[in-house]
């Protein structure tokens, strides 16, 4: 069960900054699943997680070890064995989230112009607003000049600006992003990463991003969350160090880069090698 609630009314503004606890807080969150044999698979197990308000925070672990189970569950996509979930809501009249998957979300009988717009249309928003928002994102994004295209017009990177232009359009609190960009050749992330980037350092948005990239890590987080193999654990906890705003290339350019791919992966290495023992123990 998600808990979403909201600060005191009566808080004054120095008490809120001085007692604001997480934008989003797990506590214990655990998840089982039923295999098709009938055994209890563990997928989750206990995890303990705090994000700030406006904290990209990245959720880095091997194949299979329920980093999006944790996603969807905070979505209310899965509802969890065991655990909390809290989520502080702070302007009621927009939508707690919004989530970016893996695989092209866009819907095929709409335009782009009416995919970026279904979540403010859902919610009834005025047409004067839907149409300032998604024209705003479809410019950001650059998709502007395809508004009137459909899905199948697209190639697959275009089709993701579309969904992340969207999940900005609907102004969430929060963003959950469940590896965008996975599919995708490396030019295309690049321009991608530079994107999002600029996107959200002018949004302010919480963002929860899955990946299984360290590349893809440092150049987008604030803060590293390394899990286990299955079942998943947060096991490491990783601050990244390059200023913002950031661009990919100053990024990569900086001489710390090598090392923090080197810290991370001797954290990560042996949950990788892990995975693929239980992997095979399974097949």
């Amino acid at each position: 069960m998600v808990v979403v609630f909201s600060p005191r009314p009566d808080a004054s503004p120095e008490t809120e900054t001085q007692a604001a606890p997480p934008k989003i807080r797990l506590e214990r969150l655990t998840k089982r699943f039923e295999g098709p044999d009938g055994r209890t698979v563990e997928a989750v197990d206990a995890v303990d997680l705090a994000v700030a308000a406006g904290e990209f925070c990245c959720l880095l672990g091997p194949s299979g070890c329920g980093k999006t189970t944790v996603l969807r569950m905070i979505g209310e996509l899965e509802t969890p064995t065991g655990g909390a979930i809290e989520i502080r809501r702070e302007q009621p009249g927009r939508p707690v989230n919004s989530m970016v998957f893996q695989e092209s979300s866009v819907f095929p009988w709409m335009t782009v112009a009416q995919n970026v717009s279904y979540g403010m249309a859902m919610r009834r928003r005025p047409r004067r607003e839907i149409d300032d928002r998604a024209g705003y994102f479809m410019r950001k994004t650059g998709i502007w000049d395809f508004r009137d295209a459909y899905p199948y017009q697209l190639s697959g990177g275009m089709r993701q600006r579309v969904s992340v232009a969207r999940a900005f359009a609907n102004d969430p609190e929060i963003l959950l992003m469940d590896e965008p960009f996975g599919a995708l050749d490396e030019q295309t992330k690049f321009i991608l990463h530079e994107e999002l980037l600029r996107i959200w350092e002018e949004s302010g948005k919480t963002v929860l991003f899955i990946t299984h990239s360290i590349d893809e890590a440092l150049v987008l987080a604030d803060r590293i969350l390394v899990m286990t193999a299955r079942p998943g654990r947060i096991k490491a906890e990783i601050a990244v160090p390059f200023d913002r705003p950031r661009h990919v290339l100053e990024v990569k350019s900086d001489p710390r880069y090598g090392d923090m791919i080197s810290r991370i992966w001797d954290s990560l290495g042996e949950e990788v090698t892990r995975a693929a023992r239980l992997a095979e123990a399974s097949a």
